[in-house]
């Protein structure tokens, strides 16, 4: 309903007025959007309050990066926009990170910034926070739109929200300058201004003569591999995705945000053996994943000598033949490409290859063997392999829980070592491979899936965002936040050999993180075996209250970069 205020034109006569507060306001509630991850300050601070007025849930953050990431994974999980609101200049600063790796993943979210005022801003003549936000913000996301008068702020949502959810999702920027706020007009003009947008997402039905073409390459295959990527895992077409892999009968890979699309632990699960997969496949057929850098490519020594085809199933065109040519493109959505290619396979589909499912099954299965001695340590201070396996055995009996990662060897060694059941419940740095997701993505996370959280964070990877832990205690959300702590930025060990400064990656000796969560009234708990992790998890996990867990990991535990070392330059040159 739209919000109006009276005003007396002339004696006798009253109008019916709202302005660009209501207007916004109003504008969002028609479209479904419900939920906002924001900083409050000018020009903003009102309007906040209002939509919590007019309920909305505003969850207000300590800072608009934090936000941003948290808007960014809402729109993932819900496939509708998730909605970061900030200040102008320094805040939307803040949240274009948010918003670029938004664009960067596929995920939809709007980043709504106040801003100064375009006269002056335009002639550069000073203002409060004076900046050109539209032009910086153009670049970095997949539409920006600006909104200068009242009764074009229910059309300019509009286009913002189709503009993130249609096609490939991404991020959008939509500008509303601060005296659009306090602009009035006629109030059943304004309802009429509104827009509510239907079917922001149409389905793109792939070409027939593609689905084939790709099922005659999959059928012709010895060595098949299914990769499922997170835009499978977006698509929500769970049901579909796994009827077709089952009744290929092919081995497949998840990229990490695809865990659980299938068990971890399915029959034709590859992950043990990726390695093996990857370099002896003849056919591989993309879902949803791209052949970018955490795919090396599609190319070198990650895929090995034989020769490959390649399928690939994304919605967007440009996206096929980006890095190595292929063969069968399907393009369309996933949920309707994947329907279409399980009624094109008929009902009599040849199974897999048996050499070769037995091939992959044998090393998945022996890889698995040699690992398991390592999960079950239950030394102190802990390493990386027996803090993981406490907590791959605790997301097994809490296959509904989400799970957030990051840092750089708990990220790396976690994605290894957890197995996931269900889909989208494993959220981590994605295509960038940023820190700092962390706090963001476990807020909007518990908020928009009302489930348990459990947030495994390296002890640098929390440093960008830890401050929200407040945010988590003063909203009262069911997260449980351990950070493996070996004192540094991949180890605690380095020293610096030029100086009496601390090295360069190596934090506070013995820090106790789980004070810092005590402080604002959640739970904290040093933990230094496995067995104290996880009795403490569970603990946390049941009591459902903000907890903090200082997991002491040896400081010596960890490799230089994880495993992407290889993408850190060293100097040829020696010291003379």
């Amino acid at each position: 309903m739209l919000n109006t205020a009276t005003k007396s034109e002339a004696p006798g006569i009253e109008q019916e007025l709202t302005d660009g507060f209501h207007l916004v306001i109003d504008a969002l509630k028609l479209n479904g959007i419900n939920t906002i991850y924001g900083v409050p300050g000018i020009p903003i601070t009102d309007l906040g309050r209002m939509m919590q007025a007019e309920g909305i849930r505003v969850l207000s953050f300590r800072h608009e990066q934090n936000a941003g990431y948290a808007a960014s994974i809402a729109g993932f999980l819900t496939k509708k926009p998730g909605v970061c609101l900030t200040v102008s200049a320094p805040g939307f600063l803040n949240g274009l990170t948010a918003l670029a790796h938004a664009t960067t993943n596929c995920f939809p979210m709007i980043l709504i910034s106040g801003s100064s005022e375009r006269e002056i801003v335009d002639l550069q003549q000073g203002d409060y926070e004076e900046m050109d936000q539209l032009a910086i913000a153009k670049p970095l996301c997949k539409a920006a739109f600006r909104v200068l008068h009242a009764a074009d702020i229910g059309i300019g949502l509009a286009r913002a929200i189709r503009a993130a959810v249609s096609g490939r999702p991404g991020g959008v920027y939509l500008d509303l300058p601060a005296k659009l706020f306090g602009q009035v007009m006629d109030a059943a003009a304004g309802a009429k201004s509104l827009v509510k947008v239907i079917d922001a997402a149409p389905a793109q039905i792939p070409a027939p003569s593609a689905v084939k073409r790709a099922l005659d390459v999959l059928k012709g295959a010895k060595r098949p591999l299914i990769i499922l990527g997170k835009g499978a895992a977006y698509a929500q077409a769970d049901d579909e995705i796994r009827a077709f892999v089952e009744k290929t009968g092919v081995p497949f890979l998840q990229m990490s945000m695809a865990k659980g699309l299938l068990p971890d632990t399915h029959a034709q699960s590859a992950g043990a053996a990726r390695s093996t997969v990857l370099k002896d496949a003849d056919v591989v057929m993309l879902i949803g994943a791209r052949l970018n850098w955490l795919l090396s490519h599609g190319k070198g020594k990650t895929w090995g000598d034989a020769p490959k085809k390649f399928i690939q199933i994304d919605i967007e065109p440009k996206e096929m033949d980006s890095n190595v040519e292929i063969v069968a493109p399907v393009v369309g959505d996933v949920g309707s490409c994947v329907s279409a290619l399980l009624e094109g396979m008929g009902g009599s589909w040849p199974a897999a290859p048996a050499d070769w499912v037995n091939t992959v099954n044998k090393k998945r299965d022996d890889n698995v063997a040699k690992m398991a001695p390592k999960l079950m340590s239950n030394a102190s201070p802990m390493d990386y392999h027996g803090a993981l396996g406490a907590l791959r055995t605790i997301i097994k009996e809490r296959p509904d829980a989400i799970l957030v990662n990051e840092g750089a060897n708990t990220l790396d060694l976690a994605r290894g070592v957890i197995d996931m059941y269900k889909p989208r419940k494993r959220l981590d740095v994605g295509t960038w491979g940023v820190m700092g997701i962390g706090m963001g993505y476990s807020i909007a996370a518990a908020v928009e899936t009302g489930k348990p959280v459990l947030a495994i964070e390296g002890d640098s990877a929390f440093g960008f965002s830890g401050m929200e832990i407040e945010t988590i205690c003063r909203y009262q959300l069911p997260v449980c936040i351990v950070i493996f702590n070996n004192d540094g930025i991949y180890r605690g060990t380095d020293v610096n050999s030029g100086g009496s400064d601390p090295a360069t990656t190596v934090f506070v000796k013995g820090s106790r993180y789980d004070k810092m969560m005590e402080a604002f009234g959640g739970v904290g708990i040093n933990a230094t075996s496995p067995d104290e992790l996880k009795r403490a998890v569970n603990a946390a996990m049941d009591s459902g209250k903000p907890t903090l867990i200082n997991a002491v990991i040896d400081p010596a535990a960890g490799s230089e970069s994880g495993r992407i070392g290889n993408l850190n330059p060293q100097s040829v040159l020696k010291k003379k």
